[in-house]
């Protein structure tokens, strides 16, 4: 499911529970600007936190919701979509607040609603509540700013956003010192506790540092080698790693300052050897430096294996097609390696898009592990040559079976929205397109 789709969902049930409570059940009665002043100003606060509550909750990797939303890949995506959703609602929320002094010059106070009822432990503490709620808006604001300029680094920046569960509890303390008492009677209230409960346990987990501790393993490197600007390195997950399907991914810790990163297993499960492969490209400052900080022995935590990403749970009468960029063609190392003990009848085409075939660290291997594998044919497109993959580059390589393509994708993200679009102009809803979405922050 889309997570544009699950966003104005979630939203949705949110906005038709606060307009039965509000406009049917408790009404405000007043002149209509104050009154549109007043219900703007609590709906985008009921947005706001209630997205809040569910980034908490998403943020603490539950895998058990990997099925429901299509893998953690897809999780932190939501992830990222609700948080910037909920900050720009509190701003919006801190706007409408601060609009009732103009409002009161312009029209003046007649008309105004009463002043709605809160608990009465909090009604001390509404002045603190606001307060507190403004300031945690402006820190908010500053951390998404951060968010969203790439180029501040990634450590201060992982430093910084382990202050958000602080943060959300701040607001917690905000809305229940000032959500109207008549809506935590109705179906406002009982959604609001449900999700400030669950995001209040979830930033404690944060707080506590128990962010995925139940799938976390000690383990060791075993062996690394650089090709190229291309990192390899080969760990022992220790004895308590569940076995992963060939598509998986883990986070992988080398440095407890650094923080957890995720990364593809580029290999398959093996028989004899609990070893586990990763392909690590230098995109970064972080990645770029790696190879001089590690050594054979070193310990290293790993947390997973996560990701629905299976070529296995396409559609049987679609056509396949598997389409690499770069770095992203690791879960198709694990995918061609695991098809050696298991091969498959079901024809595959798979394209693997290179900025210099000659110095690529994965060319050869990938032609011979396919060239073992009949229903799989290769097609390399090599951008020093010119050989761009496009929509009727790709159609011409293999047609739809039954009208239908199921497309699996791993690679750039403009790559694919291009891509995407332009074989859905073509194929319309016979077409479905898989892919991971790594961009975590």
């Amino acid at each position: 499911m889309k997570t544009r789709t699950l966003l104005v969902g979630f939203l949705g049930i949110l906005t038709a529970a606060w307009a039965w409570d509000a406009l049917y059940v408790n009404p405000m009665y007043g002149d209509w600007p104050w009154l549109l002043r007043q219900h703007g100003l609590y709906l985008t606060g009921i947005w706001s936190i209630s997205l809040m509550s569910l980034v908490m909750v998403l943020a603490t990797r539950p895998a058990w919701l990997e099925g429901p939303l299509g893998g953690m890949d897809k999780i932190y995506h939501l992830h990222k979509w609700g948080g910037i959703l909920s900050i720009l609602f509190a701003a919006a929320h801190w706007l409408i607040e601060m609009a009732g002094d103009l409002l009161r010059d312009l029209i003046g106070k007649s008309g105004r609603p009463a002043k709605e009822a809160v608990f009465y432990l909090f009604q001390p503490l509404r002045s603190e509540a606001k307060d507190v709620g403004e300031i945690a808006i402006y820190l908010l604001l500053g951390l998404l700013v951060l968010a969203l300029w790439r180029r501040f680094p990634y450590r201060p920046w992982r430093l910084l956003h382990k202050a958000m569960p602080v943060l959300y509890l701040m607001l917690v303390m905000h809305v229940v010192a000032l959500m109207p008492l008549a809506y935590w009677s109705g179906q406002t209230g009982l959604l609001q506790a449900v999700l400030l409960a669950g995001g209040t346990v979830a930033a404690a987990i944060a707080l506590a540092q128990r962010i995925g501790r139940h799938h976390q393993h000690a383990g060791r490197i075993d062996s690394f080698n650089q090709h190229g600007d291309v990192l390899e390195v080969v760990c022992d997950p220790g004895t308590g790693w569940t076995v992963h399907r060939p598509g998986q991914f883990a986070f992988v810790r080398f440095d407890r300052l650094e923080g957890a990163h995720p990364f593809t297993i580029a290999s398959a499960p093996k028989r004899d050897s609990r070893l586990i492969t990763f392909q690590i490209k230098a995109l970064g400052d972080y990645t770029r430096k790696l190879s001089g900080r590690l050594y054979a022995g070193q310990p290293v935590m790993l947390e997973g294996p996560y990701g629905r990403l299976d070529w296995r749970r396409g559609r049987k009468d679609a056509a396949q097609v598997w389409v690499a960029g770069g770095i992203g063609v690791t879960p198709f190392l694990a995918w061609l390696e695991s098809m050696q003990d298991t091969p498959s009848a079901v024809p595959v085409q798979m394209h693997y898009c290179v900025r210099d075939a000659k110095t690529d660290p994965f060319v050869k291997h990938i032609r011979n592990l396919c060239a073992t594998l009949p229903n799989v044919s290769l097609h390399l497109h090599d951008a020093s040559h010119s050989e761009r993959l496009g929509a009727s580059r790709l159609l011409a390589a293999g047609s739809p079976r039954n009208g239908k393509m199921d497309v699996w994708f791993c690679g750039p993200a403009g790559f694919a929205r291009s891509l995407d679009e332009s074989l859905r102009r073509l194929l319309g809803r016979g077409l479905r397109m898989h892919r991971e979405a790594f961009e975590m922050r």
